[in-house]
C-alpha cells in the first residue's frame, strides 16, 4: 500500500440549529470513506467545526436571552453528541469561533489585500430603523416582484423560482423587527475573484471537481465572475476585519478556513503532526472536501481563489453529494421539514442508516430517498437475513459441538481465495465512493456464502452418527466467510463489525488483501449483532417528527400505475409461484434485452428468457434466489422456449429488481 497522507473534511454544520438526517448523508459518506482508509493503514485525518458567526446567530442569542458564546457551546455539544451516536469519528471537532481561526483568516486577508485581490467601496443595502442593522436577504420578507407571491425572501421566490434583489420586493418588511426597511448606505470590502479567473479554469480543467459540477462551475465562469463581498457591518457576531472599525468578516469568509484551523488545533494537540504539511503550496498530501451540492459556488470558486491569492495549497478534489428526501418528498430546513437526527436516534439503531445510506450512495450528485419500506427491507434482508444469519446459522454447532474451536482445516480453500480476491474489487468502490456498488458485491459474496450452507446443510449432518468432522470443518467455513463479509463492511458498520471481532476473538481488522483463514481458533459465545427493524419505532420516528413533516394541502403526484382492477381469491390460486434458484445465466446473441436463464425450482430445473440485461451481468445472478411462474404455458421464441417468467420490480432500464425471498426459502416451495 501507498504511504498516502491525507486530509478529510466534511462542511461545517450551522451552530443555529440541530443536525437532521439530511446532514447525516454528508457525514456518514465521509466517514465511511475515512473508516476505509484508516482500515488499509493510510495516514488520514477527519477533521470538521461548528460554522458559528453571522446575523441568525446573534439573532437566536438574543431571543433566548443568552450570549452568542453560549448558544454555540450548546449546539457544538448536541452536534458532537449526535455525530459520536452515529459512529461518525472526527479526529477533531472545532468551531469556527476561536483563535486559530481569527489569525488565520486575519492571516489570508492580509495576504489577499497586500497582493491587490481586496477592493472597498460604498454600496446602498436595506436597513432596520428599530433594530438599528442591516439586513442579510434571508431576514427581509415582502410579496414577490414577479409573480406577487407573499411571505417570500428578499433574494428567491419559492413559489415561482424567481431571484431578484431585496429592493425589488413589494411591500418588504423586516423579519427582525416587522417594519418596513430603509436604504441606507455602508463601505464595504470585496474580494476580486475575476482576478482568478484563468487560475480556476486550469484548476477545474485539472480534474478536482466532478464532471457534472466542473460542467457548472465553466458555465459561471462563462457567465463572467464579479466581486465577492466580505464584509459586513455592525452589529454582527464574527471577527471584526483588521484596520476597519466596525467591519467584519462574512461568515463565508471565515467558515471554509475553519477547516484549516481544525487542523491546526489537532497540530497543536499531536506532535508528530505538522500543519504546513498538508497546506503548504508545495504540499503532497492529498486534501478533500465533501459537501452538498447547494455549495458548490462557495468551495469550488471562492474557495481555492482565496488559497491561491493567500500563498496556500488547493484542494485536490471536492465532493459534492446530493439531497435527502424522505418517501419522495423534498426536505426543506426552511419549513421545518426534516427528521432531526436525535428523534431517529431516540428509535433507531444508527448503523440501520448508516447502511442505508451506503447502500444508495454513488460517485455523483444525484439525490438519494429514504424511503421507510426500502429501509425496512434492505437492512432486515441484507444485514439480518444474510450476513448475521450466518454467523448464526454455523456458531451453535461450533460452540455446542466443539467447545467453541474451529477446525484445523479450510475445507473450501477456492472458496476462500475467492472472498479474499474479491478484496480489489470492493475496495476499489470504497475508493471511489462507490458505496452502493461496493454494498451489492458484499451481498453477493453473502449470497454465495449462504448457497454453500444451504447445499451442506449442517442441520441434517449434525443429526447423523460419524459426520462430525464434516459438521466442524463445514460450519468453521460459514464462520470464515462470515468473518471477511464483516471485514469488507466495517467502515459502514463499526459497531456492528466491533462486536463481530468480540464474538471471533480477534483484534480490530485491518482490510483483508491477505488475511488467513482462521484455524483451530477459539471464537466467543454468539449473541445477536443486529436485530431486524421494528415498523413501530418508525412509526414512532414519523409520529415525533410530524410538527416537522407538514403535508401540503395539494395531492401527491402519482407515481406508479393504477393498481389493477380485482380479482377473484380463485383466480389468484391458478398462480403457481415458486422460489427458484438461478444456476446459470448467459447472454443471448442476438438479443438486446434478454438474459438467458437456468433456474433450480426443486424437482426440475428450467430454461427462461428474461428482459433484464440492462440491469444485471450474468456472473451476478448465479446463485440468486428469486421468484418465478412456474404454471406459465411454454412461450416459443426465436431464440429458444421460455418455461416460465421470474418476477421483477421497476420502470425498466436500469431499473429493474428481481424479487428474493429472505433466507430459509428453498427452491421448489410453493408461494401462496
Amino acid at each position: 500500500m501507498s504511504d498516502r497522507k491525507i486530509l478529510v473534511t466534511s462542511a461545517l454544520p450551522y451552530a443555529n440549529g440541530p443536525i437532521h438526517l439530511g446532514h447525516m448523508v454528508e457525514y456518514i459518506q465521509t466517514d465511511i470513506w475515512v473508516r476505509f482508509q484508516k482500515q488499509r493503514h493510510q495516514q488520514c485525518y477527519f477533521v470538521c467545526a461548528d460554522d458559528t458567526h453571522g446575523t441568525p446567530i446573534m439573532l437566536r442569542a438574543d431571543s433566548e436571552g443568552i450570549t452568542p458564546e453560549q448558544l454555540i457551546a450548546r449546539s457544538a455539544e448536541e452536534h458532537l453528541a449526535d455525530f459520536t451516536e452515529f459512529g461518525v469519528a472526527f479526529d477533531n471537532f472545532h468551531s469556527t469561533h476561536s483563535a486559530e481561526n481569527k489569525s488565520l483568516a486575519e492571516l489570508i486577508y492580509r495576504r489577499l489585500r497586500e497582493g491587490g485581490h481586496i477592493s472597498s467601496r460604498s454600496i446602498t443595502q436595506a436597513f432596520d430603523p428599530v433594530k438599528n442593522m442591516f439586513l442579510p436577504d434571508r431576514f427581509i420578507k415582502g410579496d414577490c416582484p414577479k409573480c406577487g407571491a407573499k411571505d417570500q425572501y428578499g433574494d428567491s421566490c419559492e413559489a415561482c423560482g424567481a431571484t431578484y434583489s431585496p429592493t425589488e420586493l413589494k411591500n418588504a418588511v423586516s423579519v427582525v423587527s416587522g417594519e418596513k426597511p430603509i436604504e441606507k448606505e455602508s463601505l464595504h470590502y470585496f474580494f476580486k475573484l475575476p482576478d482568478f479567473e484563468n487560475m480556476l479554469r486550469e484548476w477545474i480543467a485539472e480534474g478536482h471537481l466532478q464532471n457534472e459540477v466542473g460542467n457548472k462551475m465553466n458555465e459561471w465562469l462563462e457567465n463572467g465572475l464579479q466581486e465577492w463581498d466580505i464584509s459586513r457591518d455592525a452589529p454582527y457576531f464574527g471577527f471584526e476585519i483588521p484596520d476597519a472599525p466596525g467591519k467584519y468578516f462574512y461568515v463565508w469568509l471565515d467558515a471554509p478556513i475553519g477547516y484549516m484551523a481544525s487542523f491546526k488545533n489537532l497540530c497543536e494537540r499531536e506532535e508528530d503532526l505538522n500543519f504546513d504539511d498538508f497546506w503548504a503550496e508545495e504540499s503532497d498530501a492529498e486534501l478533500y472536501h465533501f459537501i452538498g451540492k447547494d455549495i458548490i459556488y462557495f468551495h469550488a470558486l471562492f474557495w481555492p481563489a482565496m488559497l491561491k491569492g493567500s500563498g496556500f495549497r488547493t484542494p485536490s478534489a471536492i465532493f459534492a453529494h446530493g439531497f435527502l428526501t424522505v418517501n419522495g418528498e423534498k426536505m426543506s430546513k426552511s419549513r421545518g421539514t426534516f427528521i432531526k437526527a436525535r428523534t431517529y436516534l431516540d428509535h433507531l439503531n444508527p448503523e440501520y442508516l448508516r447502511y442505508y445510506f451506503a447502500a444508495k450512495l454513488g460517485s455523483g450528485v444525484d439525490d438519494i430517498d429514504l424511503n421507510f419500506d426500502d429501509f425496512t427491507q434492505r437492512v432486515n434482508s441484507d444485514l439480518v437475513g444474510k450476513v448475521v444469519n450466518i454467523a448464526s446459522r454455523c456458531a451453535g454447532f461450533i460452540h455446542k459441538r466443539f467447545d467453541g474451536m474451529l477446525s484445523k482445516h479450510c475445507v473450501e480453500p477456492e472458496l476462500y481465495d475467492y472472498f479474499i480476491e474479491a478484496n480489489e474489487g470492493i475496495a476499489r468502490c470504497y475508493e471511489t465512493r462507490e458505496f452502493g456498488k461496493a454494498m451489492r458485491e458484499i451481498m453477493a459474496l453473502a449470497d454465495r456464502a449462504n448457497q454453500y450452507i444451504d447445499e451442506k446443510k449442517p442441520w441434517l449432518i449434525a443429526k447423523e452418527e460419524g459426520r462430525d468432522e464434516e459438521l466442524h470443518e463445514i460450519c468453521s467455513m460459514g464462520i470464515n466467510l462470515f468473518r471477511l463479509l464483516i471485514v469488507y463492511l466495517k467502515p459502514v458498520v463499526p459497531a456492528m463489525a466491533h462486536q463481530a471481532e468480540i464474538f471471533l476473538n480477534l483484534e480490530p481488522e485491518a482490510w483483508p488483501d491477505k488475511a488467513e483463514p482462521l484455524l483451530d481458533h477459539q471464537i466467543d459465545v454468539f449473541r445477536p449483532l443486529m436485530t431486524r427493524v421494528d415498523p413501530d419505532k418508525i412509526a414512532a420516528v414519523v409520529e415525533a417528527s410530524k410538527e416537522n413533516l407538514q403535508k401540503t394541502e395539494e395531492p401527491k403526484p402519482k407515481r406508479f400505475d393504477p393498481i389493477a382492477e380485482a380479482i377473484e381469491f380463485d383466480d389468484f390460486a391458478k398462480l403457481d409461484l415458486r422460489i427458484a434458484r438461478i444456476v446459470k445465466a448467459e447472454h443471448v446473441e442476438g438479443a438486446d434485452k434478454l438474459l438467458q436463464l437456468t433456474v433450480d425450482i426443486g424437482d426440475e430445473t428450467r430454461n427462461i428468457f428474461a428482459g433484464i440485461k440492462s440491469a444485471y451481468a450474468p456472473e451476478d445472478l448465479i446463485g440468486k434466489l428469486t421468484l418465478v411462474v412456474a404454471n406459465l404455458k411454454p412461450r416459443k421464441m426465436r431464440f429458444g422456449l421460455s418455461e416460465g417468467m421470474v418476477l421483477a420490480a421497476g420502470p425498466g432500464g436500469k431499473d429493474i429488481w428481481l424479487l428474493n425471498p429472505d433466507q430459509g426459502a428453498v427452491p421448489g416451495m410453493r408461494v401462496k
